[in-house]
């Protein structure tokens, strides 16, 4: 596809993620927004609920899903929750060039997996082969033979990032992983929940999903089945996550020789970092980018590798639209912050 204005709806643009993808697709140089979706919302105004946008959005309301002219639009991003996609997308995806699947509904490729961690049938299962997993950085040569995008989770792509070059080099074995995990906030999305609201999260620290976050198996198939004992955390932050992943050696390895791998992997990758110092999220605050280090302590013969990343952004919103620049034949980089507020 050249170059040219691409029409934009977005489903779900309620949410956080539907609201970053405004935020950061107002800045886009080929991506117009022409409609947005969110039925609780249908008839206000985007500003009344992010007024953070009003620069760019100022006349923009949330329309109810049968009204957005959806199959008049180039790309479509869909914010909505697992299961809730499915059928919408089925409706879609011979209509637009291109969908955008925030929502794990289509990264399995097993349904019956899909269907075992999310506890609900899959009702498009045939779709499945029509995505392409959105994590560029890796599984490039499948984004490119598909038009339609599955967007990672947060927890995966963070992981995912800083384990799979360390697995495909052969520097660590593939059993007895652990990725240790923490997430802000706004990765439990914008619906209020008991455990969420400010008096429960501010001053806390809490593990969560212990033995069961339905992340885990997409993390596994990007590790081409390598079991991962996975436990994350919810932070007293708005957003961003550190994923801390150990693994055992599979030979004489080094801090050198593992950051050397991060280094020949992302060498002409432009939203990683890979550096010795020790990655921090309000780093990559803002960012599509991910920030990647490694070591190797001989004492206890441990391989450590260690990613951070702004969930609403290279996590999520960010990472879709790098997607769908990709797919729509436009450079990754349109419209994508390489560089995080830091303060």
């Amino acid at each position: 596809m050249s170059e040219q204005q691409l029409k934009v709806g977005i489903v779900g643009a309620s949410g956080f993620t539907g609201a970053e993808l405004l935020r950061l697709l107002a800045a886009h140089p080929n991506m117009d927004v022409v409609a947005v979706t969110g039925d609780t919302q249908a008839g206000q105004p985007v500003t009344a609920l992010y007024p953070g946008l009003a620069a760019a959005y100022g006349d923009m309301a949330y329309v109810r899903l049968e009204d957005a002219p959806l199959a008049d639009m180039d790309i479509v991003f869909a914010g909505l929750p697992h299961r809730a996609s499915q059928e919408i997308v089925a409706g879609l995806i011979d209509e637009v060039d291109h969908v955008i699947d925030l929502s794990a509904d289509f990264r399995l490729k097993d349904p019956a997996v899909y269907e075992k961690w999310y506890e609900v049938p899959h009702v498009v299962p045939h779709l499945i082969e029509r995505f392409a997993y959105g994590l560029p950085e890796l599984f490039g040569d499948e984004l490119a033979t598909k038009q339609h995008v599955a967007v990672p989770g947060c927890y995966p792509t963070t992981a995912t990032l800083a384990l799979a070059p360390l697995l495909r080099a052969g520097v660590i074995e593939s059993m007895g992983i652990i990725v240790d995990a923490a997430s802000g906030v706004s990765g439990a999305g914008r619906a209020p929940k008991p455990n969420t609201t400010f008096c429960a999260v501010d001053e806390d620290f809490s593990a969560y999903g212990l033995l069961s976050h339905r992340h885990t198996p997409e993390l596994e198939q990007n590790l081409d089945g390598s079991p991962v004992l996975f436990t994350p955390h919810l932070a007293p932050m708005n957003r961003g996550i550190l994923a801390t992943c150990y693994a055992r050696p599979s030979g004489v390895t080094s801090t050198d020789d593992l950051l050397q791998v991060f280094a020949d992997t992302y060498a002409d990758e432009p939203f990683i970092v890979v550096s010795e110092r020790p990655p921090s999220t309000k780093a990559t605050l803002g960012s599509n980018s991910a920030h990647i280090t490694a070591r190797y302590d001989d004492r206890t013969g441990t391989v450590i590798a260690i990613a951070a990343l702004d969930n609403l952004v290279k996590g999520a919103s960010g990472g879709a639209i790098q997607c769908a620049n990709i797919v729509a034949g436009l450079d990754q980089t349109a419209g994508l912050p390489l560089v995080g507020m830091g303060i």
